[in-house]
């Protein structure tokens, strides 16, 4: 596909060059929600955590999780951390691990998650999903929420969160397509492939979750390690 040309009206070459284009401006937004650092990174993570639709995705993807006081869950990019502080008021008598690659979020989700990280039913990590530490069977509850689009290797990270997995583990992963103005179409699309994905890494029994928000529908993906 090739990309739509811009025109620009300036007096020189060098202004030109120094002229961000539309795309540019949006992308470098995009890549602070993705991985916020710095100043912009700090407003990303506050916008995260204030904004309604956002505390509406997490909770909605929280309660597809199904979880009980005794269960051992992971999420993978936990953001300001809404829903490890969502999980952990259920799961009392378990444990709740988090991996964000973001230094500022984990600054940001271990203020949020204090009192629950004192008391040792809480751990929150820097890690990529590509470093998920190997293991057998470690987890009942495992959730992502938009971060399946930031992986360079979903599939892999599919398959290594399967295999940590104990039978009769449920994986949910939300998601919204990143792009200007999704449609449902793009929502469910985007949904589709994302389930297609999680029946090839062993989740036999996985259905896929629509769910119409302000501004745009959440996909969910919804899989279970039999």
């Amino acid at each position: 596909m090739q990309a739509e040309m811009q025109h620009v009206h300036v007096s020189n070459v060098d202004e030109a060059v120094e002229q961000p284009s539309q795309a540019q401006a949006v992308q470098r937004v995009y890549s602070q929600f993705e991985k916020p650092t710095g100043l912009r990174g700090r407003v990303a993570g506050w916008r995260m955590a204030q904004r309604r639709s956002n505390r509406e995705r997490n909770v909605w993807a929280v309660s597809l999780l199904e979880l009980q006081p005794t269960d051992r869950v992971l999420e993978i990019g936990f953001g300001p951390g809404l829903a490890i502080a969502l999980m952990s008021e259920v799961v009392t008598g378990g444990h709740v691990v988090g991996i964000d690659h973001s230094e500022m979020m984990l600054q940001q989700a271990k203020k949020r998650n204090a009192s629950a990280i004192e008391q040792g039913r809480v751990q929150l990590l820097l890690a990529s999903a590509s470093e998920l530490p190997a293991g057998h069977g470690q987890y009942d509850k495992c959730l992502m929420v938009n971060v399946f689009h930031c992986w360079d290797k979903p599939d892999e990270v599919l398959r290594r969160v399967q295999w940590q997995m104990n039978p009769g583990g449920k994986v949910v992963i939300a998601f919204q397509p990143s792009v200007q103005g999704p449609t449902g179409e793009d929502t469910l699309k985007a949904g589709h492939t994302i389930l297609e994905r999680v029946k090839v890494a062993g989740f036999s029994k996985a259905h896929l979750e629509i769910k119409s928000m302000a501004p745009d529908s959440v996909a969910c993906v919804v899989g279970m390690k039999e």
